[in-house]
């Protein structure tokens, strides 16, 4: 009867030692924590562009009417004045369609003195890129 004969040797250990477990950890719980700061900026932007579009559709004929109109819809949605105002909307005409643009950073503190900078974007233009 033939026995299976284990490699030995320096190399032949499986699993995951208690360092790597360790470091493993560190990581997960880092991008947890990343992830929790984040989450609620992503939720944010959704409501900006939810809102713009509000605003595209029944704000008003002038682009000052539009921007009242956003920072009204604003306001009722939790959206933070830190984040974007009506002043900061980019507001156009396409045919006979108010088109809104609009750009703004978020900077999440992380820990001190390092910060996550995500830069937002968008436009109520379906077609748009």
């Amino acid at each position: 009867m033939k026995h299976k004969q284990r490699a030995r040797g320096r190399f032949s250990q499986r699993g995951i030692s208690f360092f790597g477990l360790l470091i493993l950890g560190i990581v997960l719980a880092l991008l947890i924590i990343v992830g929790l700061r984040v989450v609620p900026t992503v939720a944010e932007y959704m409501e900006v562009i939810k809102t713009a579009k509000k605003a595209a559709a029944d704000g008003g004929e002038t682009p000052q009417a539009i921007r009242r109109s956003f920072d009204l819809a604003a306001a009722a949605a939790y959206i933070g004045s830190d984040t974007i105002q009506g002043k900061d909307l980019d507001i156009t005409k396409k045919g006979d369609k108010v088109v809104i643009r609009f750009a703004y950073d978020k900077e999440i503190p992380l820990i001190e003195p390092v910060y996550l900078l995500i830069k937002y974007k968008g436009t109520t233009d379906v077609g748009y890129r």
